[in-house]
């Protein structure tokens, strides 16, 4: 399974335009969010499956540190998705490696 640190990923986007899902709960995404990036909490992802599947993009998880978007990734693959990629460290990495003025918590 794909994965990417936080400077990898900025340079990433540089070249592709993959969909950017942040599987945190609406709270944690109003304080910090990776510009472009969508809201699917972690919950709402079985609801989702058959939309995902049908995904051309490739699929960016991002989380607080990287571990529930890990954990969706690999629910994903489950049923076929295995076009997702994971944010190593999640939001808190990229406001230290790549945003620097991204608030934190």
């Amino acid at each position: 399974m794909k994965r990417l640190e936080a400077a990898e990923l900025a340079a990433y986007l540089q070249q592709h335009r993959p969909r950017l899902i942040d599987v945190r709960e609406a709270w944690e995404f109003e304080i910090c969010h990776i510009e472009g990036s969508e809201l699917l909490p972690m919950g709402r992802i079985p609801e989702a499956v058959d939309e995902l599947q049908r995904e051309t993009r490739e699929i960016v998880l991002i989380c607080h540190h990287g571990i529930r978007s890990r954990q969706v990734q690999l629910y994903l693959a489950r049923y076929g998705i295995d076009h997702s990629i994971n944010l190593e460290g999640g939001v808190d990495a990229w406001a230290r490696t790549v945003d620097p003025d991204m608030p934190v918590y």
